[in-house]
C-alpha cells in the first residue's frame, strides 16, 4: 500500500538561520542533496549522482521557518497536484539547535499507477532518511 506521504525530522546542533542557508542556498545543498543544483527563491534544478534532474517550482519560501516546493522530471511542465509531488520543509528553533521536518506529499493526487507510486514512495523515503543523516552532519560544520 502507498502511503498518502513521507515524513522524516532530526534535530541538528546548529541555528536555524544557519540550517535555512543550508537547506536553501545552492553552495550548500551540492554538500548534502544534489550533486549540482540551482535555485532562486521562485524556481530550481537539483540533479543527483543517479542522472535523474527535477525541476523545483517554489511554492512558499518564508526564512528561516518554511521552504515548499513541487518536483518535476520536466522543465517544460506546469507543476500541478496531479503531476507532482510537494516537498515541505520546516524548520523550528530549540534552544540554540534546530529541528528539521520533511514531508513529501500528494500519492493520493498524482495520475501515476500504483506500481509507479509504490517505487517512488520507497525510493524517496529511504532518499529523504539519508538526506537527512547527512544535513544534519553538515550544517553544524557549515555554521563555523
Amino acid at each position: 500500500m502507498v502511503p498518502n506521504q513521507i515524513e522524516k525530522e532530526i534535530l541538528i546542533a546548529a541555528p536555524i538561520d544557519d540550517v535555512w542557508r543550508v537547506l536553501t542556498e545552492p553552495e550548500h545543498m551540492k554538500h548534502w542533496f544534489a550533486k549540482d543544483c540551482e535555485l532562486d527563491g521562485k524556481a530550481g534544478r537539483l540533479s543527483f549522482e543517479s542522472g535523474q534532474t527535477y525541476y523545483l517550482h517554489v511554492e512558499a519560501f518564508e526564512p528561516p521557518h518554511r521552504f515548499v516546493y513541487r518536483w518535476l522530471h520536466e522543465k517544460v511542465m506546469t507543476a500541478r497536484p496531479s503531476n507532482s509531488m510537494l516537498v515541505e520543509f520546516t524548520l523550528q528553533d530549540e534552544n540554540g539547535r534546530t529541528r528539521l521536518r520533511v514531508v513529501e506529499s500528494g500519492f493520493d493526487q498524482v495520475e501515476w499507477s500504483e506500481e509507479v507510486k509504490a517505487k517512488y514512495a520507497d525510493d524517496h523515503s529511504k532518499g529523504w532518511e539519508v538526506f537527512m543523516l547527512r544535513v544534519r552532519e553538515y550544517a553544524p560544520k557549515a555554521a563555523r
